[in-house]
Protein backbone atom coordinates (compact mmCIF):
# COMPACT_ATOMS: atom_id res chain seq x y z
CA UNK A 1 0.00 0.00 0.00
CA UNK A 2 1.26 3.29 -0.97
CA UNK A 3 0.25 5.80 2.15
CA UNK A 4 1.34 9.19 0.46
CA UNK A 5 -1.04 10.75 -2.52
CA UNK A 6 0.42 11.30 -5.46
CA UNK A 7 0.90 14.86 -6.27
CA UNK A 8 -0.75 14.59 -9.70
CA UNK A 9 -3.66 12.21 -10.73
CA UNK A 10 -4.35 13.75 -13.62
CA UNK A 11 -2.03 12.25 -15.87
CA UNK A 12 -0.31 8.78 -15.58
CA UNK A 13 2.95 9.59 -17.78
CA UNK A 14 5.81 11.52 -17.31
CA UNK A 15 6.57 13.75 -20.33
CA UNK A 16 10.22 15.00 -20.94
CA UNK A 17 11.90 18.68 -21.87
CA UNK A 18 14.98 18.83 -22.62
CA UNK A 19 15.45 14.91 -22.77
CA UNK A 20 13.08 14.66 -25.99
CA UNK A 21 16.78 14.99 -27.77
CA UNK A 22 17.33 11.35 -26.82
CA UNK A 23 13.63 10.24 -26.03
CA UNK A 24 10.75 10.84 -27.89
CA UNK A 25 7.96 9.03 -26.03
CA UNK A 26 6.82 10.04 -22.84
CA UNK A 27 7.56 7.43 -19.59
CA UNK A 28 4.59 5.77 -17.86
CA UNK A 29 4.27 7.31 -14.07
CA UNK A 30 3.24 4.10 -11.92
CA UNK A 31 5.02 1.38 -13.90
CA UNK A 32 8.11 0.33 -15.08
CA UNK A 33 8.98 1.13 -18.72
CA UNK A 34 9.86 -1.34 -21.16
CA UNK A 35 12.34 0.09 -22.64
CA UNK A 36 15.64 1.24 -21.61
CA UNK A 37 16.35 4.99 -21.81
CA UNK A 38 19.87 6.49 -22.25
CA UNK A 39 21.13 7.59 -18.62
CA UNK A 40 21.49 11.33 -19.60
CA UNK A 41 18.10 11.26 -21.07
CA UNK A 42 17.13 9.53 -16.96
CA UNK A 43 19.10 12.07 -15.27
CA UNK A 44 17.70 15.45 -16.97
CA UNK A 45 13.89 14.00 -16.33
CA UNK A 46 14.44 13.36 -12.48
CA UNK A 47 16.58 16.55 -12.63
CA UNK A 48 13.66 18.60 -13.51
CA UNK A 49 11.00 16.73 -11.61
CA UNK A 50 13.57 17.43 -8.57
CA UNK A 51 13.44 21.76 -9.40
CA UNK A 52 10.03 21.98 -7.85
CA UNK A 53 11.07 21.02 -4.33
CA UNK A 54 12.11 23.28 -1.57
CA UNK A 55 15.50 24.56 -0.86
CA UNK A 56 17.03 22.96 1.90
CA UNK A 57 19.16 25.48 2.77
CA UNK A 58 15.53 27.55 3.44
CA UNK A 59 13.91 24.94 5.21
CA UNK A 60 13.57 26.28 8.58
CA UNK A 61 10.98 23.71 9.41
CA UNK A 62 14.01 20.73 9.63
CA UNK A 63 16.47 20.14 12.66
CA UNK A 64 18.39 17.92 9.75
CA UNK A 65 21.70 19.01 8.37
CA UNK A 66 21.62 20.23 5.16
CA UNK A 67 25.23 21.15 4.55
CA UNK A 68 28.59 19.61 5.12
CA UNK A 69 32.42 20.44 4.17
CA UNK A 70 33.21 18.97 0.45
CA UNK A 71 36.04 16.32 2.27
CA UNK A 72 33.52 14.61 4.06
CA UNK A 73 31.32 14.52 0.92
CA UNK A 74 34.24 12.79 -0.69
CA UNK A 75 34.33 10.46 2.04
CA UNK A 76 30.35 9.52 1.61
CA UNK A 77 30.71 9.17 -1.65
CA UNK A 78 33.58 6.89 -1.34
CA UNK A 79 32.15 4.61 0.82
CA UNK A 80 28.59 4.71 -0.17
CA UNK A 81 28.43 0.89 -1.34
CA UNK A 82 29.48 -0.21 1.70
CA UNK A 83 27.12 -2.18 3.88
CA UNK A 84 27.69 -1.16 7.12
CA UNK A 85 26.39 -4.54 8.91
CA UNK A 86 28.93 -6.33 7.28
CA UNK A 87 31.13 -5.69 10.02
CA UNK A 88 33.91 -8.77 8.75
CA UNK A 89 34.05 -7.06 5.26
CA UNK A 90 34.37 -3.61 6.41
CA UNK A 91 36.49 -3.92 10.08
CA UNK A 92 37.68 -0.33 10.00
CA UNK A 93 34.18 1.21 9.49
CA UNK A 94 33.17 -0.76 12.34
CA UNK A 95 36.13 0.02 14.57
CA UNK A 96 35.18 3.91 13.33
CA UNK A 97 31.35 3.25 15.09
CA UNK A 98 32.84 1.59 17.82
CA UNK A 99 34.87 5.15 18.35
CA UNK A 100 31.78 7.23 17.76
CA UNK A 101 30.10 5.22 20.40
CA UNK A 102 32.85 5.92 22.93
CA UNK A 103 33.44 9.51 22.10
CA UNK A 104 29.87 10.45 22.75
CA UNK A 105 28.69 8.03 25.55
CA UNK A 106 32.28 10.37 27.34
CA UNK A 107 30.93 13.40 25.87
CA UNK A 108 27.15 12.12 27.98
CA UNK A 109 29.54 11.30 31.20
CA UNK A 110 29.02 8.08 31.14
CA UNK A 111 30.86 6.04 34.44
CA UNK A 112 33.39 4.53 32.54
CA UNK A 113 36.77 3.09 33.84
CA UNK A 114 39.71 3.86 31.65
CA UNK A 115 39.75 1.02 29.61
CA UNK A 116 36.21 0.23 29.62
CA UNK A 117 34.25 0.30 26.00
CA UNK A 118 30.92 2.51 26.49
CA UNK A 119 27.77 0.37 25.36
CA UNK A 120 25.93 1.92 22.23
CA UNK A 121 24.95 1.86 18.90
CA UNK A 122 24.74 3.80 15.53
CA UNK A 123 20.93 3.90 14.38
CA UNK A 124 19.33 5.19 11.33
CA UNK A 125 18.05 8.30 13.77
CA UNK A 126 16.81 8.94 16.44
CA UNK A 127 13.65 7.09 15.97
CA UNK A 128 15.30 3.71 16.10
CA UNK A 129 17.49 4.78 18.89
CA UNK A 130 13.99 5.63 20.90
CA UNK A 131 12.89 2.24 19.72
CA UNK A 132 15.87 0.19 20.75
CA UNK A 133 15.89 2.12 24.11
CA UNK A 134 12.19 1.09 24.85
CA UNK A 135 12.93 -2.39 23.93
CA UNK A 136 15.64 -2.54 26.57
CA UNK A 137 13.43 -1.15 29.47
CA UNK A 138 10.23 -3.22 28.16
CA UNK A 139 12.59 -6.66 27.99
CA UNK A 140 14.29 -5.24 31.75
CA UNK A 141 10.83 -4.40 33.48
CA UNK A 142 9.21 -7.82 32.26
CA UNK A 143 12.16 -10.21 33.49
CA UNK A 144 11.97 -7.93 36.83
CA UNK A 145 8.08 -8.34 37.25
CA UNK A 146 8.54 -12.59 36.02
CA UNK A 147 10.86 -13.07 38.88
CA UNK A 148 7.94 -11.19 41.23
CA UNK A 149 5.56 -13.54 40.12
CA UNK A 150 3.85 -10.54 39.15
CA UNK A 151 1.60 -9.74 35.65
CA UNK A 152 3.74 -8.08 33.12
CA UNK A 153 1.15 -7.48 30.08
CA UNK A 154 0.16 -4.16 30.60
CA UNK A 155 3.74 -1.61 30.91
CA UNK A 156 3.50 1.71 30.26
CA UNK A 157 5.67 5.03 29.34
CA UNK A 158 5.41 8.24 31.16
CA UNK A 159 6.34 11.22 28.59
CA UNK A 160 4.99 14.72 28.22
CA UNK A 161 2.40 15.58 25.48
CA UNK A 162 5.28 17.01 23.94
CA UNK A 163 7.27 14.05 22.65
CA UNK A 164 7.87 13.80 19.15
CA UNK A 165 5.48 11.22 16.78
CA UNK A 166 7.98 8.20 17.10
CA UNK A 167 7.31 7.76 20.97
CA UNK A 168 3.38 7.33 19.72
CA UNK A 169 5.14 4.74 17.39
CA UNK A 170 7.06 2.86 19.56
CA UNK A 171 4.35 3.02 22.25
CA UNK A 172 1.39 1.51 19.73
CA UNK A 173 3.70 -0.98 17.78
CA UNK A 174 5.40 -2.36 20.94
CA UNK A 175 2.23 -2.62 23.09
CA UNK A 176 3.22 -0.39 25.21
CA UNK A 177 0.85 2.20 27.14
CA UNK A 178 1.80 6.23 26.89
CA UNK A 179 0.93 8.06 29.86
CA UNK A 180 0.82 11.62 28.58
CA UNK A 181 1.24 14.95 30.90
CA UNK A 182 -0.58 17.44 29.13
CA UNK A 183 0.96 20.98 28.56
CA UNK A 184 -0.75 24.21 29.99
CA UNK A 185 -0.83 27.78 28.67
CA UNK A 186 2.82 29.38 28.98
CA UNK A 187 4.36 25.33 30.52
CA UNK A 188 4.76 24.00 26.88
CA UNK A 189 7.28 20.70 28.07
CA UNK A 190 6.62 18.20 30.90
CA UNK A 191 5.94 18.73 34.31
CA UNK A 192 8.53 16.75 36.22
CA UNK A 193 6.05 16.64 38.96
CA UNK A 194 3.02 15.75 37.36
CA UNK A 195 5.14 13.28 35.27
CA UNK A 196 6.39 11.37 38.75
CA UNK A 197 2.75 11.11 40.12
CA UNK A 198 1.61 9.33 37.33
CA UNK A 199 4.47 6.73 37.58
CA UNK A 200 3.16 3.53 39.13
CA UNK A 201 4.65 -0.55 39.14
CA UNK A 202 4.30 -0.78 35.67
CA UNK A 203 5.83 2.21 34.62
CA UNK A 204 9.13 0.92 32.72
CA UNK A 205 10.61 4.63 32.26
CA UNK A 206 9.69 8.36 32.16
CA UNK A 207 11.17 10.26 29.09
CA UNK A 208 12.60 13.25 29.35
CA UNK A 209 12.88 15.68 26.06
CA UNK A 210 16.02 17.37 26.07
CA UNK A 211 15.25 19.55 23.53
CA UNK A 212 11.59 19.88 22.51
CA UNK A 213 10.65 19.61 18.94
CA UNK A 214 7.81 22.47 19.43
CA UNK A 215 10.02 25.49 21.38
CA UNK A 216 13.25 23.95 21.78
CA UNK A 217 12.81 24.14 25.90
CA UNK A 218 15.27 21.72 27.56
CA UNK A 219 13.40 19.17 30.18
CA UNK A 220 14.37 19.76 33.64
CA UNK A 221 15.63 16.16 33.94
CA UNK A 222 17.38 16.96 37.11
CA UNK A 223 14.34 17.55 38.87
CA UNK A 224 12.61 14.54 37.66
CA UNK A 225 15.94 12.61 38.69
CA UNK A 226 15.37 13.96 42.26
CA UNK A 227 11.47 13.69 42.39
CA UNK A 228 11.54 9.83 40.82
CA UNK A 229 14.64 9.15 42.97
CA UNK A 230 12.28 9.88 46.48
CA UNK A 231 9.67 8.23 44.59
CA UNK A 232 11.50 4.98 44.10
CA UNK A 233 12.71 5.08 47.67
CA UNK A 234 9.05 5.45 48.97
CA UNK A 235 7.32 2.44 46.92
CA UNK A 236 10.55 0.04 46.56
CA UNK A 237 9.94 0.10 42.72
CA UNK A 238 13.52 1.35 40.79
CA UNK A 239 11.60 3.17 37.53
CA UNK A 240 14.36 4.69 35.40
CA UNK A 241 14.83 7.85 32.93
CA UNK A 242 15.55 7.36 29.40
CA UNK A 243 16.34 11.01 27.71
CA UNK A 244 15.41 11.08 24.03
CA UNK A 245 18.53 14.20 23.48
CA UNK A 246 17.69 13.79 19.60
CA UNK A 247 18.19 17.46 19.23
CA UNK A 248 19.78 18.79 22.58
CA UNK A 249 22.22 16.11 22.97
CA UNK A 250 25.11 17.76 20.64
CA UNK A 251 24.05 20.96 21.84
CA UNK A 252 24.00 21.02 25.78
CA UNK A 253 27.77 19.42 26.44
CA UNK A 254 29.13 22.66 24.28
CA UNK A 255 26.46 25.41 25.46
CA UNK A 256 25.18 24.45 28.70
CA UNK A 257 28.34 22.26 30.12
CA UNK A 258 27.37 22.54 33.88
CA UNK A 259 23.63 21.86 33.28
CA UNK A 260 22.93 17.88 34.66
CA UNK A 261 20.93 15.98 32.68
CA UNK A 262 23.01 13.37 31.00
CA UNK A 263 24.55 9.97 32.81
CA UNK A 264 25.61 11.72 35.86
CA UNK A 265 22.32 11.54 37.11
CA UNK A 266 21.67 8.46 38.65
CA UNK A 267 18.31 7.09 37.50
CA UNK A 268 19.10 8.16 33.56
CA UNK A 269 19.74 4.56 31.66
CA UNK A 270 19.88 5.39 28.66
CA UNK A 271 20.57 8.57 25.99
CA UNK A 272 19.49 8.87 22.06
CA UNK A 273 20.85 11.72 20.30
CA UNK A 274 20.41 12.64 16.38
CA UNK A 275 23.66 12.97 14.71
CA UNK A 276 21.91 14.28 11.78
CA UNK A 277 20.28 16.69 13.68
CA UNK A 278 23.45 19.20 15.79
CA UNK A 279 25.79 16.45 15.22
CA UNK A 280 26.01 18.08 11.70
CA UNK A 281 25.80 15.25 9.43
CA UNK A 282 23.15 14.41 6.61
CA UNK A 283 20.03 12.36 7.40
CA UNK A 284 20.33 9.20 8.51
CA UNK A 285 22.59 8.84 11.78
CA UNK A 286 21.56 8.63 15.09
CA UNK A 287 23.20 6.51 18.24
CA UNK A 288 21.59 5.63 21.69
CA UNK A 289 24.10 5.07 24.45
CA UNK A 290 23.56 2.69 27.45
CA UNK A 291 24.99 3.80 30.85
CA UNK A 292 26.08 0.37 31.32
CA UNK A 293 26.30 -3.26 30.21
CA UNK A 294 23.60 -4.49 32.93
CA UNK A 295 21.03 -1.34 31.32
CA UNK A 296 21.09 -3.50 28.19
CA UNK A 297 19.29 -7.02 28.19
CA UNK A 298 21.84 -10.02 26.42
CA UNK A 299 18.53 -11.72 25.14
CA UNK A 300 17.71 -8.68 22.66
CA UNK A 301 21.33 -9.32 21.42
CA UNK A 302 21.73 -11.49 18.43
CA UNK A 303 24.88 -13.10 17.29
CA UNK A 304 25.74 -13.80 13.44
CA UNK A 305 28.03 -15.68 11.58
CA UNK A 306 27.08 -16.05 7.74
CA UNK A 307 28.66 -13.29 6.87
CA UNK A 308 32.06 -14.02 8.67
CA UNK A 309 33.30 -13.33 11.95
CA UNK A 310 31.01 -13.77 15.13
CA UNK A 311 29.05 -10.39 14.87
CA UNK A 312 26.38 -8.82 17.64
CA UNK A 313 24.03 -6.67 16.35
CA UNK A 314 21.21 -4.86 18.21
CA UNK A 315 19.16 -2.75 14.69
CA UNK A 316 15.90 -2.80 13.68
CA UNK A 317 16.70 -3.02 10.55
CA UNK A 318 20.04 -5.06 8.83
CA UNK A 319 21.31 -3.74 6.18
CA UNK A 320 22.12 -0.03 5.77
CA UNK A 321 24.97 2.29 4.08
CA UNK A 322 28.17 3.21 6.07
CA UNK A 323 28.22 6.74 4.90
CA UNK A 324 26.99 8.43 7.92
CA UNK A 325 28.75 6.47 10.09
CA UNK A 326 31.95 8.15 8.64
CA UNK A 327 30.88 11.24 8.26
CA UNK A 328 30.01 11.45 12.14
CA UNK A 329 33.50 10.44 12.65
CA UNK A 330 34.86 12.98 10.39
CA UNK A 331 33.28 15.77 12.45
CA UNK A 332 33.90 14.60 15.64
CA UNK A 333 38.09 14.24 14.49
CA UNK A 334 37.57 17.35 12.20
CA UNK A 335 35.86 19.55 14.97
CA UNK A 336 36.17 18.32 18.19
CA UNK A 337 35.53 20.09 21.50
CA UNK A 338 36.26 23.62 20.50
CA UNK A 339 34.78 23.55 16.81
CA UNK A 340 31.48 22.13 17.87
CA UNK A 341 31.26 24.92 20.62
CA UNK A 342 31.81 27.73 17.84
CA UNK A 343 29.42 26.16 15.79
CA UNK A 344 26.13 26.10 18.69
CA UNK A 345 27.72 29.39 20.09
CA UNK A 346 27.29 31.02 16.41
CA UNK A 347 23.90 29.28 16.28
CA UNK A 348 22.48 30.73 19.11
CA UNK A 349 23.82 34.27 19.19
CA UNK A 350 22.11 33.96 14.92
CA UNK A 351 19.03 32.96 17.27
CA UNK A 352 19.43 36.02 19.13
CA UNK A 353 19.27 38.21 16.09
CA UNK A 354 16.25 36.80 14.51
CA UNK A 355 14.27 37.35 18.65
CA UNK A 356 15.25 40.47 18.74
CA UNK A 357 14.05 41.40 15.41
CA UNK A 358 10.96 39.37 15.72
CA UNK A 359 10.96 41.88 19.63
CA UNK A 360 11.31 45.18 17.93
CA UNK A 361 8.31 44.97 15.10
CA UNK A 362 5.75 44.35 18.51
CA UNK A 363 4.25 41.87 16.53
CA UNK A 364 4.98 38.88 18.05
CA UNK A 365 5.36 37.10 21.50
CA UNK A 366 8.47 34.68 21.73
CA UNK A 367 7.50 31.29 23.06
CA UNK A 368 11.07 29.31 22.58
CA UNK A 369 13.72 30.06 26.03
CA UNK A 370 17.41 31.47 25.87
CA UNK A 371 18.41 28.15 26.98
CA UNK A 372 17.83 25.17 24.46
CA UNK A 373 17.49 24.29 21.09
CA UNK A 374 18.89 27.31 19.00
CA UNK A 375 15.79 28.46 17.54
CA UNK A 376 12.82 30.62 17.89
CA UNK A 377 9.10 29.77 18.69
CA UNK A 378 6.87 32.68 18.44
CA UNK A 379 2.76 34.12 17.43
CA UNK A 380 1.12 36.64 16.73
CA UNK A 381 -0.15 38.69 19.77
CA UNK A 382 -2.94 39.34 17.58
CA UNK A 383 -4.51 36.71 15.59
CA UNK A 384 -7.87 38.12 15.31
CA UNK A 385 -7.50 39.15 11.51
CA UNK A 386 -4.92 36.89 10.53
CA UNK A 387 -3.18 33.78 11.40
CA UNK A 388 0.26 32.21 12.03
CA UNK A 389 -1.07 29.74 8.95
CA UNK A 390 -1.08 32.57 6.84
CA UNK A 391 2.19 34.27 7.61
CA UNK A 392 3.76 30.56 7.03
CA UNK A 393 2.06 30.19 3.81
CA UNK A 394 2.66 33.75 2.31
CA UNK A 395 6.48 33.53 3.35
CA UNK A 396 6.94 30.66 0.26
CA UNK A 397 6.69 33.23 -1.91
CA UNK A 398 10.37 34.45 -0.91
CA UNK A 399 11.54 31.20 -0.56
CA UNK A 400 10.96 30.54 2.95
CA UNK A 401 9.81 27.16 4.40
CA UNK A 402 8.57 28.19 8.18
CA UNK A 403 6.22 25.60 9.51
CA UNK A 404 3.03 26.61 11.81
CA UNK A 405 1.44 24.34 14.00
CA UNK A 406 -0.89 24.28 16.72
CA UNK A 407 0.42 22.93 20.24
CA UNK A 408 -0.90 19.62 21.71
CA UNK A 409 -3.40 19.21 24.57
CA UNK A 410 -3.89 21.30 26.79
CA UNK A 411 -2.58 23.89 25.34
CA UNK A 412 -4.02 23.48 21.24
CA UNK A 413 -5.39 26.90 21.21
CA UNK A 414 -1.94 28.21 21.23
CA UNK A 415 -0.51 28.39 17.54
CA UNK A 416 3.32 28.71 16.68
CA UNK A 417 5.51 29.45 14.11
CA UNK A 418 8.97 27.77 14.21
CA UNK A 419 12.32 28.95 13.16
CA UNK A 420 15.39 26.27 13.18
CA UNK A 421 18.67 27.83 13.61
CA UNK A 422 20.89 25.63 11.59
CA UNK A 423 24.54 25.95 11.18
CA UNK A 424 23.99 27.21 7.54
CA UNK A 425 21.61 29.52 8.64
CA UNK A 426 23.67 32.90 8.61
CA UNK A 427 23.37 36.36 10.54
CA UNK A 428 22.44 37.85 6.94
CA UNK A 429 19.82 35.19 6.33
CA UNK A 430 18.60 35.84 10.27
CA UNK A 431 17.94 39.99 9.38
CA UNK A 432 16.54 38.85 5.79
CA UNK A 433 14.18 36.35 7.14
CA UNK A 434 12.65 38.90 9.60
CA UNK A 435 12.63 41.63 6.19
CA UNK A 436 10.55 38.95 4.99
CA UNK A 437 8.18 38.39 7.66
CA UNK A 438 7.74 42.15 8.49
CA UNK A 439 6.51 42.50 4.58
CA UNK A 440 4.37 39.08 4.99
CA UNK A 441 2.71 41.04 7.80
CA UNK A 442 2.19 44.88 5.85
CA UNK A 443 0.71 42.55 3.11
CA UNK A 444 -1.67 40.76 5.47
CA UNK A 445 -3.04 43.89 6.87
CA UNK A 446 -4.59 45.38 3.90
CA UNK A 447 -6.43 42.14 3.51
CA UNK A 448 -9.76 41.63 5.03
CA UNK A 449 -9.91 39.77 8.80
CA UNK A 450 -11.16 36.88 9.22
CA UNK A 451 -15.35 36.38 9.30
CA UNK A 452 -16.61 34.61 12.01
CA UNK A 453 -19.14 31.94 10.83
CA UNK A 454 -21.87 33.45 12.77
CA UNK A 455 -21.85 36.40 11.00
CA UNK A 456 -21.53 34.49 7.88
CA UNK A 457 -24.77 32.70 8.18
CA UNK A 458 -26.82 35.53 9.86
CA UNK A 459 -25.81 37.52 6.39
CA UNK A 460 -25.96 34.82 3.83
CA UNK A 461 -28.39 31.92 5.33
CA UNK A 462 -27.36 28.27 4.58
CA UNK A 463 -23.76 29.34 3.16
CA UNK A 464 -21.96 27.51 6.53
CA UNK A 465 -23.15 24.24 5.18
CA UNK A 466 -19.53 24.85 2.40
CA UNK A 467 -18.66 24.61 5.70
CA UNK A 468 -19.87 21.10 7.26
CA UNK A 469 -17.18 18.91 8.55
CA UNK A 470 -14.14 21.60 9.02
CA UNK A 471 -12.00 22.91 11.44
CA UNK A 472 -11.89 26.66 12.53
CA UNK A 473 -8.53 26.37 11.05
CA UNK A 474 -9.94 24.99 7.59
CA UNK A 475 -12.91 27.65 7.79
CA UNK A 476 -10.40 30.53 8.40
CA UNK A 477 -7.98 29.53 5.49
CA UNK A 478 -10.50 29.12 2.92
CA UNK A 479 -12.00 32.20 3.43
CA UNK A 480 -8.75 34.30 3.87
CA UNK A 481 -8.05 32.46 0.37
CA UNK A 482 -11.33 33.62 -0.60
CA UNK A 483 -10.77 36.98 -0.10
CA UNK A 484 -7.09 37.31 -0.86
CA UNK A 485 -8.46 35.82 -4.48
CA UNK A 486 -11.09 39.06 -4.78
CA UNK A 487 -8.12 41.74 -3.61
CA UNK A 488 -6.08 40.37 -6.18
CA UNK A 489 -8.65 40.45 -8.87
CA UNK A 490 -9.80 44.14 -7.83
CA UNK A 491 -5.83 44.86 -8.67
CA UNK A 492 -5.95 43.41 -11.83
CA UNK A 493 -9.29 44.86 -12.85
CA UNK A 494 -7.69 48.35 -11.88
CA UNK A 495 -4.02 47.97 -13.10
CA UNK A 496 -3.01 49.71 -16.35
CA UNK A 497 -2.13 47.55 -19.71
Amino acid sequence: MVISKASSESDVSIHSTFASRYVRTSLPRFKMPEASIPKDAAYQIINDELMLDGNPRLNLASFVTTWMEPECDKLIMASINKNYVDMDEYPVTTELQNRCVNMIAHLFNAPLGDSEAAVGVGTVGSSEAIMLAGLAFKRKWQNKMKALGKPYDKPNIVTGANVQVCWEKFARYFEVELKEVKLKDGYYVMDPVKAVEMVDENTICVAAILGSTLNGEFEDVKLLNDLLMAKNKETGWDTPIHVDAASGGFIAPFLYPELEWDFRLPLVKSINVSGHKYGLVYAGIGWVIWRNKEDLPEELIFHINYLGADQPTFTLNFSKGSSQVIAQYYQLIRLGYEGYKNVMENCRENAMVLKEGLEKSGRFNIISKDVGVPLVAFSLKDSSRHDEFEVSDMLRRFGWIVPAYTMPPDAQHVTVLRVVIREDFSRTLAERLVIDILKVLRELDTFPGKIPVATVEEKHPGKTKLFANKSAEEIGRAITTHWRKFVMEKKKMNGVC
